[in-house]
């Protein structure tokens, strides 16, 4: 077997204890997959009647692809968790001690993480065909915008990786947690970034988030007043593949740096 090979087969391993704590507790994991559904329900019913829309075109055609991007924002919450408890159990380091690949434990972290994003987007997108949204660009430009929401995904993985590993205990986890929601709702997710004071659409817009919603909205083919306000807006796919690749960048070798270091 190559060294690619071994590596792929150990991750796979590590991945599938992770998908064992599935079974073995799904009402935590089913909670994680329809946590965004209720956010959908609730924010739909709070501020859809709120919005002034075409004739026709329906506030779910601006929401659901916003809250596609905030469910990957929010499993950011779930990695740092995981890799944190891992750790301060010792768990990490028993399988570094083991005969395997030595990137087999952040290789089954991303498996799992990404195939937990897969399913939170299928369950996702139910509900939002469920409630009227609809893709309007044919089923190539579709894959395409969920392939710019699970690549912002894989952004945020080794940033929250790199966070597990590097805070001191769970309790420092919840600090970072909280972080996360102004950045969700410091974005395009819930209402176009024009309808923001200038100073407040402008921060918005240039959230990484943002891009990744107002792009997906293109390729969609549904309606955002966002993506011709500003530049960033225009160039939205574009900006949504640059970004995360940047972060993944900078924090791919920086969770592997920690992770080789951990023991140390």
């Amino acid at each position: 077997m190559t060294g690619f090979g071994w590596a792929l087969a150990d991750g796979w391993t590590i991945a599938r204890r992770t998908l064992t704590h599935w079974r073995m507790q799904p009402g935590l994991v089913l909670f994680s997959w329809f946590f965004p559904v209720l956010m959908l329900l609730m924010f739909g019913g709070l501020l859809g009647g709120a919005m002034d829309f075409p004739e026709g075109e329906s506030y779910y055609e601006l929401l659901v692809p916003g809250i596609f991007a905030l469910s990957m924002l929010f499993g950011l919450e779930g990695t740092m968790t995981a890799v944190t408890q891992d750790r301060d159990k010792g768990v990490t380091d028993r399988f570094r001690s083991l005969p395997m690949s030595s990137t087999a434990v952040v290789l089954g972290r991303y498996i799992a993480d990404m195939l937990d994003s897969v399913v939170t987007l299928i369950v996702l997108a139910a509900a939002g065909l469920a409630l009227g949204w609809r893709w309007h660009e044919g089923l190539p430009a579709a894959v395409a915008a969920f392939g710019l929401l699970l690549l912002l995904r894989f952004a945020l993985l080794w940033i929250g990786i790199f966070i597990g590993l590097t805070v001191k205990n769970a309790q420092s986890v919840t600090m970072v947690q909280v972080l996360v929601w102004p950045i969700g709702f410091l974005s395009s997710a819930f209402v176009a970034t024009s309808t923001m004071p200038a100073w407040l659409g402008t921060i918005a817009q240039w959230n990484p988030l943002s891009a990744t919603a107002t792009g997906s909205r293109a390729l969609f083919g549904n309606p955002d007043p966002s993506a011709t306000a500003t530049w960033i807006g225009t160039h939205a796919e574009i900006a949504a593949i640059i970004g995360p690749l940047v972060l993944t960048a900078v924090f791919l070798p920086l969770s592997a740096q920690r992770y080789r270091t951990l023991s140390r």
